[in-house]
């Protein structure tokens, strides 16, 4: 490809590949891009005319190695972009605006909407949007500038680094702790140790990460197998089966209610396992003031609801920690 060819890649173009590569459809990127499938593939061929090279496999659809090396840059492009707008929007925001959020079940119901009582005080013309979804969709929208903060999450047996061009500030230690019916015969403990619930019958939620086959490795017991019984989308379901007698659960603090009367949470002894709760948003250097204040009283909210359940100590509000990757 020679200089003048690079001057014709059209980010338009390199748009169109990444759209038909994620759906592996020339159909179905036509829909989301508001073209017919025609003109999505005649846009793939002259993007191929112009790169000299094939960017796509048809049959099924999937990038070529040039494709890869587009797609790379289209992604570069994307995020060149979508910070140079943060930075613009930042620079003309002042006291009124928009905030669009991101947030995780546990975090939507359990410390977002006190949070946002605190904002609106303070910033009574700042409306907020909320969007409940897990980190990774997150991520993908913080990346396309569709949103401008995200809570996410990982566990400090399964870590997980944000993408490039995010930044995170770590705003909870959410303890995991163990869930068992009320009338158990080790809800009396002050603290329950992994090991003595090897032989119980588990319930595990799959989608919000909490998966038994690590949990018994972090387990570290010879001989220790969950042995898995029934599989839930959310932990209110979790709640509900081990509510009823039928298994025990381990779960992060914050995704329990206050009061439940069928269910008696502990801490776990050692190993003790941890989900850290982030605030994520683009990597500028003009970030809203609002925006910062939100991440203080998401922590802010966190530590108390944490304080409140009693079952750990979430950390000091200033161990909190701030990562650019």
């Amino acid at each position: 490809m020679s200089l003048n060819s690079v001057h014709a890649l059209d980010p338009r173009l390199l748009a169109t590949l990444e759209a038909v590569v994620r759906h592996g459809s020339f159909s179905a990127a036509a829909r989301e891009l508001g073209y017919s499938p025609p003109a999505v593939s005649q846009q793939i061929a002259e993007l191929e005319r112009r790169a000299g090279l094939r960017v796509l496999e048809r049959r099924p659809v999937r990038a070529t190695p040039a494709g890869e090396v587009l797609l790379g840059a289209e992604q570069g492009v994307r995020s060149a972009l979508v910070a140079a707008s943060a930075e613009l929007g930042a620079m003309r925001a002042g006291t009124a605006g928009r905030i669009r959020l991101g947030a995780f079940a546990s975090a939507a119901t359990g410390i977002v909407p006190q949070a946002l009582a605190r904002l609106h005080a303070a910033y009574p013309h700042v409306q907020v949007s909320l969007s409940q979804l897990e980190p990774e969709a997150g991520y993908n929208r913080l990346k396309r500038g569709d949103m401008d903060l995200a809570l996410s999450y990982d566990y400090d047996f399964i870590p997980v680094p944000p993408p490039r061009m995010l930044r995170r500030t770590l705003v909870a230690r959410d303890p995991v702790v163990a869930v068992v019916p009320a009338h158990h015969h080790l809800a009396g403990r002050e603290v329950i140790d992994l090991a003595s619930l090897a032989s119980e019958t588990w319930i595990a939620a799959p989608e919000a990460a909490l998966r038994l086959e690590l949990l018994s490795q972090m387990a570290n017991t010879p001989g220790f197998q969950a042995r898995l019984q029934y599989e839930g989308d959310d932990f209110n379901t979790v709640l509900g089966f081990v509510a009823a007698g039928l298994c025990v659960a381990v779960m992060p603090r914050l995704a329990l209610p206050r009061t439940h009367a069928q269910v008696v949470a502990r801490p776990l002894a050692e190993p003790r396992l941890t989900r850290f709760i982030y605030a994520v948003r683009i990597d500028t250097r003009h970030t809203p003031r609002a925006v910062l204040d939100l991440e203080e009283m998401l922590a802010a909210q966190a530590l108390a609801a944490l304080s409140q359940g009693g079952t750990a100590s979430p950390g000091r509000a200033d161990e909190r920690i701030a990562e650019a990757t």
